[in-house]
């Protein structure tokens, strides 16, 4: 296992060791204590699941805000998924800036998501499954996001947003200029 830093401070993408033979694969998801020797010291409380039955469903950008905001590590357990991660952290010298990669369920990667940050992406093939760890439950509350397709974000999605399958929620979130200080 091994872990890589991005342009944004705190968002790392982790290298899963994936052990192949004649019956197929095995790789550790998830250890505390390797995780740890990391530098993730990151209690996760909840797991959750989702479905994106067709290529160019898009979802996001989500976040929690405080005292409920999330640490999430997200992994492509089906097919492939154009992942984006946002610094959401007025204060932070990359407000504002995003990093975009692609998760890919066969190069066995994730990538963990800390508080402060707005997380999204856009399925690239049908049938995409993602498994997200979050380190708080799920707050309804709390619970917010930013619009996907702001143009100040200057996101080179993989989709048209006039093609993009985009839920009415995600839809209407505030673009970056009208999202009130959150982190």
């Amino acid at each position: 296992m091994r872990i890589e830093d991005t342009i944004l401070d705190g968002v790392k993408i982790i290298h899963l060791d994936l052990f192949d033979d004649e019956r197929g694969g095995f790789a550790e998801t998830y250890d505390v204590e390797k995780f740890s020797a990391l530098g993730i010291h990151t209690t996760f409380v909840q797991d959750s699941w989702s479905h994106s039955a067709a290529a160019g469903t898009v979802r996001g950008f989500h976040f929690q805000l405080p005292p409920r905001a999330q640490h999430k590590l997200v992994r492509v357990t089906r097919g492939r998924a154009y992942d984006v991660v946002i610094d959401l952290r007025r204060n932070s010298r990359t407000f504002g800036q995003h990093v975009a990669f692609e998760l890919d369920a066969r190069k066995m990667t994730a990538v963990l998501v800390p508080i402060g940050f707005a997380h999204g992406f856009c399925s690239l093939c049908d049938n995409v499954e993602i498994t997200y760890k979050m380190s708080d439950h799920f707050s309804p509350e709390h619970y917010t996001g930013l619009l996907w397709c702001d143009p100040e974000l200057g996101i080179d999605w993989p989709v048209a947003v006039g093609d993009a399958t985009v839920s009415e929620k995600d839809s209407g979130h505030p673009g970056l200029k009208d999202l009130p200080q959150v982190f």
